[in-house]
């Protein structure tokens, strides 16, 4: 397969300053390949971020800083030009925010404006009325809606009540000689519930939460023990176009278990997983991955991306979600679990997952920090397999940014 290359910066010093302003110019570098929107980084080194405007010509670029690390991150639009601009000591405002985070009855939303987007449950969800309470749960994404507004995930669905949007259990897990299964919650072996907030952040371009959750074993015989800690990173990105958004999220865990954790080799565990709208069956969802399988063909198989895509709401167009495998993801290109076609009676209802132990086991030492990183694109009408390679490749390579120095 050829090799793209994407985004670079280097950095181009300018002598100039005008009055009290000190410029720093830099240019984005596109090499020879398909160009998307997609978000950029930028260490400011010296510069201090509170009195900063960014510019590209005469248009004021909206950006986020990261104060922790003094980045600048912003959306590199393929209609401007190819050189930034950054002004200090400047009396203009800085981009208004525009992203917000918004707790709503137990869900934690991220808005774009006034339109939700995602949604985080922090709180505990119940199932409904007359349905076994063990099935509760929290620490989840619901919904992931499209740009549009049409709801894409699913929770709850009768024929598996254990399945809450997009999440990520283990499932055949061993601690010590026992198995303890945090997916399948009728057993009631283990779970996965949200704990606490460790930031929530809001800006221009993006807006996400980092959340503690805990995968708690219930087989133990005195009472439950935490089997995991885990941080689970999620940042939605406003790409400035009506049709998209980008979605990252990474998960952090490590086992206080004085012997460890074993993940054992099943098709479902852990990753990334997503039960899709009760919409989408058979014959109006498709499946592409990046080593050209497709809904028939894609199961157990590993890609480095796959789209999912299906018939929208009003059945005049279709939208869906493009997953995006990290190279520095275990057993990547990933293996994936893709329901068969002619699953749930017949009706071939859509369930997607990135699942890293699918061929392979996975030893889990104690207070070693394991990470997975995974991006996702969620699109209105097309979205190409060109451009599903450029996204991929913008996340697999990101740039190397120079430091700014004067």
């Amino acid at each position: 397969m050829r090799n793209i290359s994407f985004f670079a910066l280097f950095l181009i010093f300018s002598s100039c300053t005008t009055g009290k302003k000190d410029k720093h110019s830099f240019q984005v570098q596109e090499g020879n390949c398909l160009f998307i929107n997609g978000p950029l980084s930028l260490d400011l080194g010296a510069i201090e971020g509170a009195d900063i405007t960014l510019m590209n010509g005469d248009d004021v670029v909206p950006f986020d800083i990261d104060t922790t690390t003094n980045t600048l991150w912003f959306i590199h639009n393929t209609e401007r030009t190819r050189s930034y601009c950054i002004e200090t000591k400047t009396d203009s405002d800085r981009t208004a925010k525009k992203l917000s985070a918004i707790k709503k009855d137990g869900d934690l939303m991220l808005e774009k404006g006034n339109t939700s987007l995602v949604g985080y449950r922090y709180d505990m969800h119940y199932p409904p009325k007359g349905v076994d309470s063990i099935f509760k749960k929290s620490g989840y994404i619901h919904p992931i809606l499209s740009p549009k507004g049409d709801t894409l995930t699913r929770t709850n669905a009768p024929d598996h009540w254990h399945h809450y949007g997009l999440w990520g259990p283990w499932t055949h897990t061993r601690i010590d000689t026992m198995r303890v299964d945090f997916w399948n919650l009728a057993e009631g072996q283990g779970t996965v519930l949200f704990k606490e907030f460790n930031a929530i952040s809001e800006g221009a371009v993006s807006v996400g939460f980092n959340a503690a959750q805990e995968h708690i074993d219930f087989k133990t015989k005195s009472e439950p023990q935490i089997a995991l800690n885990e941080n689970l990173q999620v940042k939605l990105w406003d790409l400035e176009r009506d049709d998209r958004y980008m979605l990252d999220y990474t998960t952090k865990f490590s086992t206080p278990l004085e012997k460890g954790i074993l993940f054992e080799a099943y098709r479902y565990g852990g990753g990334l997983g997503m039960r899709f709208t009760e919409r989408w069956h058979k014959d109006n969802c498709e499946v592409f991955t990046s080593e050209g399988e497709d809904r028939l063909t894609a199961d157990g198989t590993n890609a480095r991306w796959a789209i999912v895509r299906g018939e929208s709401s009003d059945g005049k167009g279709t939208n869906g979600i493009l997953f995006l495998s990290n190279p520095n993801n275990r057993m990547h290109p990933e293996p994936m679990r893709v329901w068969p076609i002619d699953g749930n009676d017949g009706r071939g209802d859509m369930f997607f997952e990135f699942c890293p132990i699918r061929h392979e086991e996975w030893q889990i030492e104690p207070n070693k920090v394991y990470e997975l990183k995974y991006r996702m694109v969620v699109f209105e009408g097309e979205l190409t397999k060109e451009e599903a390679e450029a996204y991929w490749q913008s996340f697999a390579n990101p740039p190397h940014v120079e430091q700014i120095s004067n």
